[in-house]
């Protein structure tokens, strides 16, 4: 189930998977590029951000149209220097972070990202479960439960492949898109209040909340990290002409699916304004709420349509904050996880708060919940966007792809700004509490913010500091000479793994090419029986009988040929029966097959695999067989 990854590519399963150096022109080379923006602007327009284009528009009409497009150029900026990051660098962003900072400053950052992953991931969940309610009627803790079948629906499209897994969220987003069309044409706005939208304005109190809550939940911090991962799917020529390629097709690629996430937000805004601040119904700030006044002024198709747009909205985002959940996992930890356990978890994660909302204060507290979840991605967008900016701004690692100095202070501008409209955000939502007489969240919350801002602070200074010891650092490429000081290992005991099928010979045989003149050959196999499952090594039926006699028989052969070889036969657990064996006839390798199956059975069989590398601390050499 668990492994550790031997390689140093992000997403390694789909990297490089798409070939974008064959000899194609025009159009058709700019086509093999397009695809990773999509996936990215699915996370601009989930249904976090719903809420707040609601209100801003059911409130405010469409004087907060510029505060979308401001926050949409932001959002455009900050992508390009992931795209950057990742196709110069062939680095993502929690990669470099790994190769950059000590163990622990890393180990903090895994953890809020890990949080905002989950927070995120809540916040689909109960979109599409109100877009379940909304369409079907269904009671909202049904809907919640039923979010978790989304976990097959992610290993089908993995087993597909990357292009079609972007075709199918490009087609989510499209019905996002074109429901919202449809909005838009049957509440026919004024096309010249909604151009007025587009002039900066003066805000008061209440519409500078809405505006952070708008530019707050507009840049998510992990599609940071899922472009940068995302662009590497792409095969690429290594040359300056080749990079300068990919950056100008990605950056078209950025444009259009960013465009596409601001025409959905702007949309949404457009829709509130027009039909609930025109008629004065300006206190509408719910889905819920916002889908059941629809109806009196659109007609019955536009509910529909809406409760639509935010399943679809809700699957797509969900898909792809769990590919970001893979590329923080294998970027910081160098751990790979089964992709069902990965999405599962994601989703327990997720489901579990929301159940328990809903069951203990009623549905009627699942706003709050949404709130909440906007406020906890608010505290990572920091640790993403300063990060990233020191990145792609390092003449060392970058060379001649390093940004321009405008290029700089324009990412700078838009990180103080977003750090201090989350910031602000954060110290609105958590006010209350130092305002009541509780002493124990009061000092949690004083630990957890300077914790916050000690790690800000260092995060922000780290170049200036330049004294993080390389020793303390998790790197990929270690800066020591291995080569001269190999030690070529002698294996004395090895243990094969054997399942009495016609792939045994080759396991013997790879075997045997790892052993020297004196290695001893330690043959295993359980025994799988209803009995020996029963009754252990006490068993005694046919399969039991038949399996003995076919272990001495392959002892025999073996001895014949001059090997020294011992054979055992265990019972009941496979996997733990062969890690048993290995250890206690102190074998120092364990060859074994690896069946290569997919779906159901790739669970079934290579839960054995997986199990038994991680179980055992020595080497295990995996045959295709």
């Amino acid at each position: 189930m668990i492994k550790y990854s031997a390689t140093d590519t992000s997403l390694s399963e789909v990297h490089q998977t798409i070939d974008t150096t064959a000899k194609k022109r025009g159009w058709r080379r700019m086509l093999s590029f397009l695809g990773p923006a999509y996936l990215v602007s699915v996370g601009y327009m989930d249904p976090g951000n719903w809420a707040t284009d609601l209100a801003g528009g059911s409130k405010f009409g469409y004087s907060l149209i510029w505060v979308l497009l401001m926050s949409n150029l932001m959002a455009l900026l900050l992508q390009g220097l992931s795209a950057r990051l990742g196709i110069v660098r062939g680095r993502d962003l929690a990669q470099a972070n790994r190769e950059a900072y000590p163990r622990y400053i890393n180990f903090l950052l895994y953890l809020l990202a890990e949080i905002a992953i989950a927070a995120c991931d809540l916040a689909e969940v109960l979109g599409m479960a109100i877009g379940i309610q909304l369409l079907t009627g269904l009671p909202l803790i049904w809907g919640v439960s039923i979010t978790v079948l989304d976990t097959f629906l992610l290993l089908y499209l993995q087993k597909m492949g990357m292009r079609k897994m972007e075709a199918f969220i490009i087609t989510l987003v499209a019905i996002v898109a074109v429901s919202f069309l449809i909005e838009i044409i049957f509440a026919k706005p004024e096309i010249g209040e909604i151009a007025r939208g587009f002039i900066p304005s003066a805000l008061n109190d209440e519409a500078l909340y809405i505006g952070i809550g708008i530019i707050g939940a507009t840049v998510m911090p992990h599609n940071l990290y899922l472009h940068s991962a995302l662009v590497q799917t792409r095969k690429i020529d290594r040359t300056d002409t080749g990079i300068k390629r990919a950056l100008r097709f990605n950056r078209v690629d950025t444009t259009i699916a960013l465009n596409l996430a601001f025409f959905v937000n702007a949309a949404i805004l457009i829709l509130a304004a027009t039909v609930f601040f025109k008629t004065g119904n300006s206190q509408v700030a719910e889905i819920k709420e916002a889908h059941r006044l629809l109806p009196g002024f659109l007609g019955n198709l536009a509910p529909k349509l809406f409760a639509i747009a935010l399943i679809a909205a809700g699957q797509s985002s969900t898909i792809t904050g769990t590919l970001a959940g893979q590329i923080i996992m294998e970027g910081y930890l160098s751990l790979r996880i089964s992709p069902w356990v990965r999405r599962l978890v994601t989703r327990l994660l997720a489901i579990i708060p929301a159940l328990l909302v809903i069951i203990i204060y009623g549905e009627e507290r699942v706003d709050a919940l949404l709130v909440l979840s906007q406020v906890i991605l608010s505290l990572q967008l920091g640790f993403a966007v300063i990060p990233l900016i020191h990145f792609v701004s390092d003449k060392k690692t970058m060379g001649n792809f390093v940004i321009t100095p405008l290029t700089k202070t324009a990412a700078w501008l838009i990180a103080t700004i977003l750090v201090f409209l989350n910031l602000k955000m954060l110290i609105n939502e958590t006010s209350g509490v130092f305002l009541a007489d509780a002493l124990l969240p009061k000092i949690i919350l004083s630990f957890l913010g300077l914790l916050f801002l000690a790690l800000l602070v260092y995060i922000l200074f780290s170049p200036v500091f330049n004294k993080i010891k390389k020793a303390g650092s998790i790197l990929m490429h270690p800066d020591v000479n291995v080569i001269n000081n190999l030690v070529i290992p002698e294996f004395k005991n090895i243990a094969i793994a054997l399942d009495y099928t016609e792939n045994d010979q080759k396991l013997i045989a790879f075997a045997i090419g790892q052993g020297k003149e004196n290695t001893r050959f330690i043959l295993v196999h359980v025994v799988e029986s209803a009995s020996a499952k029963l009754l252990g090594n006490f068993s005694d039926d046919y399969e039991t009988r038949k399996d003995t006699e076919r272990m001495d028989w392959y002892v025999s052969q073996l001895q014949q040929r001059g090997l020294v070889t011992e054979g055992f036969i265990g019972f009941t657990s496979r996997a733990k029966e062969i890690v048993r064996i290995v250890k206690e006839k102190n074998a120092d390798m364990l060859v074994v097959g690896a069946h290569g199956h997919t779906g159901l059975k790739d669970f079934i069989y290579g839960e054995t695999v997986n199990t038994v590398r991680h179980e055992l601390k020595i080497p295990v050499l995996i045959v295709n067989i």
